[in-house]
């Protein structure tokens, strides 16, 4: 692969940290993520789930997780940059698993250290009958296929309410992206300016 330059490297590193459900007691994440079809995984696992957690007492009352994420793609373009899918899950009063919160977001473009606190959504039936019927049948409204989330067709007609935080660290380098012409550092370190003050001291 070092042979190929072709393609250029996206190397992702760092972990789910915690999440923000005031509502309930206990959650656990998994994630996945949503590429395009020019993307391929080169190492690290696609998909992961973390442990259940309850909530920290002393610490505002989070879930803490520092849940690794490690993962390494390879790409001849950034159309169809990768995307994170999150869905949090736990027990309700009867013991049975419940979704409690979706969120997604695209892996940072420029590398570096980033944080990112996803708001989490979770959909809503669209009627009260339907509503009292899941409530009844002990099933709430999930989705079947959460990758669905990276894309936005059929979005504006699914009912969600907010619900919850999860929060997220990355570390994000990528290589041969200049050799192909890409850019992604940020517009001032590709273009360092000269204080005012300084320039007219010089």
């Amino acid at each position: 692969m070092s042979g190929d330059h072709s393609v250029f490297l996206l190397m992702v590193n760092g972990q789910i940290e915690s999440a923000e459900f005031p509502e309930f007691s206990e959650i656990s994440c998994r994630y996945s993520f949503v590429y395009g079809q020019d993307w391929v995984i080169t190492s690290g696992l696609e998909e992961g789930c973390t442990q259940k957690a309850r909530k920290n007492l002393i610490e505002t009352a989070k879930f803490s997780f520092n849940f690794p994420i490690d993962i390494t793609f390879k790409s001849t373009n950034p159309f169809g940059w990768p995307q994170i899918i999150l869905s949090a899950h736990g027990p309700d009063f009867r013991g049975t698993e419940q979704p409690r919160g979706y969120g997604v977001t695209h892996i940072p473009l420029v590398p570096g250290t980033h944080k990112r606190k996803i708001a989490m959504f979770v959909p809503e039936s669209s009627s009260r009958f339907q509503q009292l019927i899941g409530w009844l049948t002990n099933r709430r409204p999930e989705y079947v296929d959460p990758s669905n989330l990276a894309h936005g067709e059929g979005r504006e007609v699914t009912r969600v309410r907010s619900q919850g935080y999860v929060t997220l660290s990355f570390n994000i380098v990528t290589k041969d992206m200049k050799k192909l012409g890409y850019d992604v550092c940020p517009s001032d370190v590709a273009n360092p300016s000269i204080p005012e003050q300084q320039a007219l001291d010089a």
